[in-house]
C-alpha cells in the first residue's frame, strides 16, 4: 500500500540566516509511505501529517538536510510498518525565482 502526502504546507522555523532563525517561514513537504497493509494494521495518514509538522516546528531546524533525517527517523520510529519513506522538503519563498529543497528515499 501507498500513502501519499503532498503539498503539506505550514510555516515553522528553518534555516541558517539570522532572519531565518526568528521569522517563521512556508515549508511544504511530500511525504510517499510504502507498507503492508491489512486490514488490522495500517497507517494513519492524518497521524503521520500531524507528526510531521508537530517534528518540524519543535525542532526548528537549521539544515532542512537535518530535518529531513529527523523526519525519517522518526516517522519509521512512530510507524514501524513502513518499509519505504520518500520524503521530500521545499523552501517556496526563500529565494525569488525559485522554490528550494532536498529529497530522500529511505528503504528500512
Amino acid at each position: 500500500m501507498k500513502i501519499l502526502i503532498e503539498d503539506l504546507t505550514f510555516e515553522t522555523i528553518i534555516g541558517i540566516l539570522d532572519h531565518e532563525r526568528t521569522t517563521p517561514q512556508r515549508v511544504q513537504i511530500d511525504c510517499c509511505i510504502d507498507y503492508s497493509y491489512t486490514t488490522a494494521h495500517f497507517i494513519n495518514y492524518a497521524d503521520v501529517a500531524r507528526i510531521i509538522e508537530d517534528t518540524m516546528k519543535t525542532e526548528k531546524f537549521e539544515l532542512i538536510e537535518t530535518a529531513l533525517e529527523i523526519l525519517g527517523l522518526t516517522l519509521k520510529h512512530h510507524f514501524p510498518l513502513i518499509e519505504t519513506l520518500l520524503l521530500t522538503i521545499r523552501k517556496p519563498d526563500i529565494l525569488q525565482n525559485c522554490t528550494v529543497g532536498v529529497q530522500k528515499n529511505f528503504i528500512f
